[in-house]
């Protein structure tokens, strides 16, 4: 295990009826609050009028912020950047999924700079300062509520970049898990991708060899995570399944299970951003395209590592490590067909002739987050494992 500072000042607020606690979270940060939110679901779902009604009786200053959509873009966190501005506000309160949290994090940055705030996505200037963070969960996939990520879509040449700094770790996060019960199957099984994406790939990709903790950290949330998913596809209102995945979620991508573990990356994320950034499928939907095809590339590179996995996750018993981890790629890409997440580019209508403006779009990419070994023909080569 290589040296490491874990540090995760985020407050968890989990279980049910806690999203009456939010008004008390928020006051502690401020009078005036940006509640940035999606289009509409948390309405129809209730979550809005508890919030509301929470933030009142704190008796804080609300200004409301619509509108965000899934693969949050640029332009509409300028326009709540100029919002946050305008309203002259203290506090920025997310209220969603993690394409919300995102935005609201961007927001959080851009109102305490003049500066253009997508110098910070392309590196080119490093974060300062940034209005509180707090979130309300209605998606567990992401971890951006006990993370400092942060990722947006710049339209203007389908630039899906990312920021991360301390100043937008949320300060607190409520997460009651009977929130997700109206969560579609489908966006249930892309969450479960997700987070069972965010640490694959450490898990492979990492500079640690003697990760034995790490690994079965790992593997323990991962069957948590498959079996909790079956049983929400079975039972969306199972409340005990409900609370196991929004807490996994949270742990796949909060530093735990990549602590110790040194220098990490996240190729199939990279790969996934120009899917989504190009063709706005869900984050999950392509990373369930993006990850068996990429664990095909990898395998050879590691067979003893992905061996591993389809034993302990699986239950493989060949002694071929190479044969092992090819068919526990095979189990897993299963598994996403299974719970109805796409599994192929063409179920995404997605052209092979595209791969080469897919892998141009996502090489900008490699080259910003320092992943050098994936040039654009390393990145066909594992786009045409995805077909």
């Amino acid at each position: 295990m290589q040296n490491f500072v874990f540090e995760n000042p985020t407050k968890i607020i989990f279980g049910r009826d806690q999203i009456k606690k939010t008004g008390r979270a928020v006051a502690k940060f401020g009078k005036k609050v940006l509640m940035v939110y999606g289009q509409g679901s948390i309405k129809s779902s209730g979550i809005y009028n508890q919030v509301v009604s929470s933030l009142k009786e704190a008796g804080l200053d609300i200004v409301e912020f619509p509108g965000v959509k899934s693969n949050p873009v640029l332009s509409c966190a300028l326009k709540g950047i100029d919002v946050a501005k305008k309203e002259g506000v203290d506090v920025v309160l997310a209220v969603g999924g993690g394409s919300v949290m995102d935005t609201a994090k961007t927001i959080a940055v851009g109102a305490k700079t003049d500066d253009d705030v997508w110098d910070y996505f392309v590196h080119a200037k490093t974060i300062q300062d940034a209005l509180p963070v707090l979130t309300v969960v209605t998606i567990s996939a992401s971890a951006s509520e006990m993370n400092p990520a942060a990722v947006i879509t710049r339209e203007d040449g389908a630039k899906k970049y990312s920021i991360r700094s301390p100043f937008i770790q949320p300060k607190a996060s409520i997460l009651d898990p009977t929130a997700l019960f109206t969560l579609s199957p489908a966006y249930s099984a892309y969450s479960a991708v997700d987070v069972i994406a965010h640490m694959l790939e450490p898990y492979f990709k990492n500079t640690e060899p003697n990760s034995l903790l790490q690994d079965r950290l790992v593997e323990g949330l991962m069957k948590t995570i498959m079996e909790s998913t079956e049983m929400i596809l079975k039972e969306p209102a199972d409340y005990d399944a409900r609370a196991s995945m929004m807490w996994a979620a949270i742990l796949a991508f909060n530093g735990i299970t990549t602590a110790g573990m040194g220098m990490i990356g996240l190729p199939a994320h990279m790969v996934e951003h120009s899917l989504s950034a190009i063709y706005n499928i869900a984050h999950g939907a392509g990373l369930s395209i993006v990850l068996p095809g990429w664990m095909y590339y990898a395998v050879e590179k590691d067979p003893v590592k992905f061996a591993r996995l389809g034993r302990e996750i699986f239950g493989i018993e060949d002694n071929d490590n190479l044969k092992a981890g090819i068919e526990g790629i095979n189990r897993l890409k299963g598994w996403f067909a299974a719970i109805g997440s796409p599994v192929s580019l063409g179920d995404a209508n997605i052209l092979e002739e595209d791969i080469e403006k897919i892998a141009e779009n996502a090489y900008a990419l490699a080259q910003i987050w320092g992943l050098r070994d994936y040039t654009e023909e390393v990145i066909v080569d594992v786009l045409k494992l995805c077909k």
